[in-house]
């Protein structure tokens, strides 16, 4: 690479490093979670309450200097918390917009589907265009912007499910996961979020953010591997488990998580094994099973992982001989 693409990189691992103070023992979250941040996407934690999912939030925005805010969502949040809303004022007789909560560079919607389904939609437009439309007028939300969700896990007291229309619209969804027994017994030590949540340093800004995002962009994918991501999301549309395949818009962000991974891994170029270890991320929440997957107990990774072993991975990918690792 270049040396200023050196120097992205490095500032990269920096961000890794931040985070790794306050989220303990669950480096591959990190990874996957900040490759979403460099392909631009929206990313969906679903999980048990407890287990990080908002500290892994914040820690990425103290180490990148973003402009983050937090709603904790309930049954009577509105619309107008999030997007905003024009006050009256009577000294000039005119309508004045006041910003909402989205109006910033990350936005952590804590437990997205414990509200309503009226403002849940109300996110529909600024995670697809970077708009909130008040009023009939449009306005951007400020440069990077990602949505960071979390949700309770399906059946739990007082949540309603996300329509498949807004699962769509998150890059990837996540679990965390319980923490290891050596990362439980640095929590139990103290060694946890409270302890170094507040000595996260900032080392990188939100231009800097959307610098490396444009380098991530150049990352070269060779046709084959094109095709392959193709493939793969053309069986979940063929499964006999599945009722509804994965959308172009996730054919779209398995390319675009697979650039991101091949960036952090220090490459030019994707090889297979990014697309392999990005897949289920952008693909579980984007599938619905059918009656036959509910009767003979098969889930959404299941389904995934037999694809992925199914379909034959491209052995061509770089554009040069001599360049593969």
């Amino acid at each position: 690479m270049i040396n200023r693409g050196i120097r992205q990189m490095n500032n990269a691992q920096l961000v890794i490093d931040e985070v790794k103070k306050a989220v303990k023992g669950k480096d591959d979250c990190i990874i996957k979670a900040f490759a979403a941040f460099l392909a631009g996407g929206h990313i969906l934690l679903e999980d048990v309450p407890g287990v990080g999912k908002t500290t892994l939030a914040v820690a990425f925005s103290r180490a990148m200097a973003l402009v983050n805010h937090r709603v904790q969502f309930t049954p009577d949040v509105l619309p107008a918390d999030i997007l905003g809303f024009s006050m009256y004022q009577k000294q000039t007789g005119e309508f004045v917009y006041r910003e909402g909560a989205v109006m910033c560079n990350l936005f952590l919607a804590d437990e997205i589907n414990r509200t309503s389904p009226k403002t849940q939609s109300a996110l529909l437009e600024v995670m697809e265009e970077g708009n909130v439309t008040v009023d009939g007028i449009s306005r951007k939300v400020p440069e990077p912007f990602i949505v960071m969700a979390t949700q309770n896990p399906k059946g739990s007291a007082g949540t309603q499910l996300l329509p498949e229309s807004q699962l769509d619209r998150f890059m990837i969804c996540m679990s965390m996961g319980y923490p290891s027994h050596e990362a439980e017994v640095d929590i139990a030590k103290g060694k946890s979020v409270k302890a170094d949540e507040y000595t996260i340093k900032p080392v990188m800004n939100a231009q800097g953010l959307v610098e490396m995002q444009g380098e991530v962009e150049q990352v070269f994918i060779h046709d084959s591997i094109y095709s392959y991501i193709v493939d793969l999301v053309d069986a979940t549309r063929t499964s006999p488990y599945i009722e509804l395949g994965v959308s172009p818009r996730g054919t779209i962000a398995c390319v675009r998580m697979a650039k991101a991974y091949a960036y952090l891994s220090g490459r030019s170029y994707v090889i297979p094994s990014d697309v392999v270890s990005v897949f289920a991320d952008v693909t579980k929440h984007r599938i619905v099973l059918n009656t036959k997957a509910r009767v003979s107990h098969v889930s959404e990774l299941s389904v995934i992982d037999e694809i992925l072993k199914a379909v034959k991975q491209p052995t061509t990918y770089v554009k040069k001989a001599g360049n593969r690792d």
